[in-house]
């Protein structure tokens, strides 16, 4: 099992006892550079590899291949985590070396684990109530959607096909006892107001 971990904006305060728990288990810890290095350094031993921030997509994948050289022998036998700036879902590299093991691995099961996003942490260092629609991008035009407190599932997904939306997933009491998914065509009617709806063109 590979795990991708959300350390938070870099503070190591901010780091959840999920975290904490999760690098104390491990099997071996697995980190993008010094930054995340230095955040999980209490909790464990790391090994730092080398995720390039350049746009040649050559030397992007023959990177991520011999990273999974370094954390495939870990993931399937054991525990593998990837720590992770930020929370690992937020325009992360996580998906994309997960993209390249599906490929040459695809008997290693991986997941995330959430840390707090640059999102939040913004919000919280700038001051500022976010309680409206709002669009986070990055730079690009945005292809998908996220909507809070869906209470009608079916219809809302309904009225998003007439805007070009196709995939759909909904997720109730999210980390809750009673957390439930859905995706595809099988939406239901109504949901709890702990519900949030992904959607994408």
């Amino acid at each position: 099992m590979l795990i991708g971990l959300g350390l938070g904006p870099g503070n190591p305060e901010l780091l959840t006892l999920r975290a904490v728990r999760l690098l104390k288990d491990a099997d071996k810890v697995f980190v993008p550079g010094k930054m995340a290095y230095d955040l999980v350094s209490p909790y464990c031993e790391a090994e730092i590899l080398d995720f390039p921030m350049t746009s040649d997509e050559d030397r992007i994948r023959k990177c991520m291949e011999e990273n999974l050289e370094k954390i495939t022998p870990v993931g399937r036998n054991g525990l593998a985590v990837l720590g992770m700036i930020g929370d690992p879902n937020f325009y992360s590299t996580f998906w994309r070396l997960c993209a390249v093991m599906k490929d040459s691995y695809p008997d290693i099961e991986y997941r995330t684990e959430p840390g707090i996003s640059s999102i939040t942490a913004f919000a919280s260092i700038a001051g500022v109530s976010v309680s409206g629609g709002f669009i986070v991008t990055d730079g690009g035009d945005p292809d998908s959607k996220i909507i809070l407190k869906v209470r009608k599932p079916a219809e809302t997904a309904a009225i998003l096909r007439e805007e070009g939306f196709k995939e759909f997933m909904l997720v109730e009491r999210i980390f809750m006892d009673g957390q439930k998914v859905y995706s595809g065509d099988k939406l239901p009617e109504s949901s709890d107001y702990f519900s949030i709806m992904y959607a994408r063109r």
